[in-house]
C-alpha cells in the first residue's frame, strides 16, 4: 500500500530531537530488527548528527540516521554522508518517500559541507536497501558489471577502518558486528524470484551473512551528475509533499 498523498518529509538535527520522536523511532526499529536494545540504540544515534523523519500524516512511518562530516582522504578533502539505523515500514516499501526524502535532504546538507567531493558511505544487511543503489544512482560499487576503481577502494576502506575497525574486513567489504541488528522473519530473506535481478544476487552472493547481520560498506558520490533518472525525480519534492528542516 502506497503512502496517502500527505507524505512530509522532516530533516532534524540531532540534538533537537524531541523524547516522544526518540520514542518512537526506537519502537518502529525494534518491530523490525532482532537485537535492538535501548543502549544500543542511544550509543548508534549518539554518533549521528542529522535524522531524516518520513511521516504519514502525524504518524512515522520510516527514517534514517546521518553522520555527515567532512575529512581527507590522500591529502585532498571529501564530504562524507554516512547512513545509520534506516528503517520504512511495509506499508510504505510502495511509496517514494524514502528515496525523495533522503536525497532532498542531503542535497541541502551539502551547503554546511562543502569541502571536496560528496560521497554516501552505506552499510546494508538488506537487499532492499542494496536496490535503492541501482534505481537511484548511476555508478556505485561494490557492483555486479563493474570493478570497484583503486582510488575509491582505498578510499572506502579508509573511511570504513576508521568507523568501525577490527569489524570491518577489506578484502570481503564486509562489517560483522560484535552485536548486529538481524531483520525479523520475514524481512530478512530474498523472495526467490527477485534473484533474478543480477543486482540482488550480487548482493546475496557478496554478503552471504546478510541474514546474520552482516553489512556489505558501498560508496557512491552524490552528486547530480551521478543520478538516474529516477534519481532526478526525487531532487525536488512534489506539489504535496513538503521537507521541513529543523537545525
Amino acid at each position: 500500500m502506497k503512502l496517502a498523498e500527505t507524505n512530509s518529509f522532516a530533516i532534524t538535527a540531532r540534538a533537537k530531537l524531541s523524547p516522544s520522536r526518540r520514542a518512537e523511532m526506537f519502537a518502529l526499529l525494534q518491530n523490525h530488527f532482532h537485537g535492538v536494545t535501548p543502549e544500543q540504540f542511544a550509543r548508534d544515534l549518539a554518533e549521528k548528527n542529522w535524522i531524516i523523519h518520513i511521516l504519514r500524516e502525524d504518524r512515522l512511518v520510516g527514517f534514517s540516521t546521518l553522520h555527515v562530516y567532512e575529512t581527507e582522504f590522500e591529502a585532498t578533502p571529501v564530504s562524507v554522508v554516512y547512513s545509520g539505523d534506516t528503517i520504512i515500514t511495509p506499508e510504505a516499501w510502495g511509496s517514494t518517500a524514502l528515496a525523495r526524502g533522503w536525497i532532498t535532504a542531503v542535497n541541502q546538507l551539502r551547503n554546511h559541507y562543502p569541502r571536496g567531493k560528496y560521497y554516501w558511505l552505506l552499510l546494508t544487511s538488506g537487499f532492499r536497501t542494496y536496490r535503492f543503489l541501482p534505481v537511484f544512482w548511476r555508478e556505485f560499487f561494490p557492483r555486479f558489471d563493474a570493478t570497484m576503481p583503486a582510488e575509491l577502494r582505498r578510499l572506502r576502506d579508509q573511511l570504513a577502518n576508521e568507523r568501525f575497525g577490527a569489524q570491518y574486513n577489506s578484502s570481503t567489504g564486509l562489517v560483522r558486528f560484535h552485536q548486529p541488528q538481524q531483520l525479523r522473519d520475514g524481512l530478512q530473506s530474498v523472495p526467490a524470484g527477485r534473484l533474478s535481478d543480477p543486482h540482488i544476487a550480487f548482493f546475496t552472493r557478496n554478503n552471504p551473512g546478510h541474514d546474520r547481520g552482516d553489512e556489505l560498506v558501498c560508496l557512491t558520490e552524490l552528486s547530480a551528475a551521478n543520478l538516474t533518472a529516477a534519481g532526478r525525480r526525487m531532487v525536488r519534492p512534489q506539489s504535496h509533499e513538503t521537507l521541513s528542516y529543523h537545525c
